[in-house]
């Protein structure tokens, strides 16, 4: 009997294949782009201010490495809760502003706190401090700084509406859709009102 010869396989056709197929998938294929929390650092001092500021002004939250909040150093709270005290202790007005080109500083006539005398004089003066330990997930420490975000932006809705009668979230909308010097005045004066003033200290080793 004649002998059958082995029939070849014609694999460059194959090749082209697994080439266009490639191509397809880097064309089509959408990729995920992490993003990070927008902060503008303070620009660096030779010589930083002496600034003397009493500690019921500033807020003290820190995270261990088991992702547990601690409040003032006394009260355990879930990620929640930090939106309202930090509205609670932002919006206490229970002062002065701080003095501006030597006059002196002026209640908060716009604040709808309960003005306690334990609690922050003002908001230009509420101070948020935010310490995590090195073991405190990443995840964690962005929830809350969302948290912190969100209880400035709710008291600069409130104020928008009762000054503009549009949100804070609707003038920064406007500002980037048709911008105008109107509009980025109300904008800076909102920001003016309820600076947001966070204190980042080193991690708890």
């Amino acid at each position: 009997m004649a002998r059958r010869e082995n029939s070849e396989i014609n694999a460059g056709s194959m090749a082209d294949i697994a080439f266009l197929l490639l191509i397809f998938f880097l064309v089509t294929t959408t990729m995920d782009v992490d993003s990070g929390i927008s902060r503008k650092l303070p620009e660096k001092s030779e010589e930083p201010p002496k600034v003397t500021i009493k500690e019921k002004n500033v807020l003290d939250i820190v995270v261990n490495r088991k992702n547990q909040i601690l409040v003032e150093g006394d009260q355990y709270v879930q990620v929640k809760d930090i939106k309202q005290i930090a509205i609670d202790f932002i919006d206490n007005g229970g002062g002065l502003s701080a003095p501006k080109d030597g006059k002196p500083g002026e209640p908060c006539d716009y604040c709808e706190g309960k003005k306690d005398p334990n609690s922050s004089d003002h908001p230009s003066k509420a101070i948020i401090s935010l310490q995590s330990d090195r073991g405190t997930t990443y995840g964690m420490y962005v929830s809350i700084q969302n948290e912190i975000e969100a209880a400035y932006n709710e008291l600069r809705n409130r104020l928008a509406l009762k000054l503009y009668g549009r949100s804070y979230k609707d003038l920064l909308k406007d500002q980037k859709d048709n911008p105008s010097e109107s509009l980025k005045a109300k904008i800076d004066n909102l920001k003016e009102k309820y600076p947001q003033i966070i204190s980042e200290p080193e991690p708890i080793k």
